[in-house]
């Protein structure tokens, strides 16, 4: 009896030490962050005024293919909002509108 209560608890201890420290259980958070997908983003806010490919121009929304704002501009704008734009501040997180804002960059002619 004592030498099967002694291969149980080694048993136990080999399978809790088995798994390396690159191995992780469900349970545990991953140390990668999942990166903001700022296409999708703009595709659930911002196609309806700017179109799928940024010149639209519904409701007064501005060309974003020819537009000369540079990227700290269109997070402010996205942020506070600008004429007829409503501002994404209490919608969006910072790191969201700073993905929508660097997406829209790639609209660019």
């Amino acid at each position: 009896m004592k030498k099967l209560l002694i291969f149980s608890l080694l048993a136990v201890f080999a399978f809790a030490c088995s798994q390396s420290e690159g191995e992780k259980t469900a349970s545990e958070p991953t140390a990668e962050v999942k990166k903001v997908d700022g296409e999708k983003i703009y595709k659930t806010y911002c196609v309806t005024c700017h179109g799928l490919y940024g010149d639209m121009g519904a409701s007064g929304a501005f060309n974003l293919k020819t537009s000369a704002l540079p990227v700290e501009e269109r997070i402010k704008v996205i942020t506070n909002g600008r004429n007829a734009m409503t501002p994404f501040k209490d919608l969006l997180t910072e790191d969201k509108i700073k993905a929508v804002a660097e997406y829209t960059m790639t609209l660019k002619q």
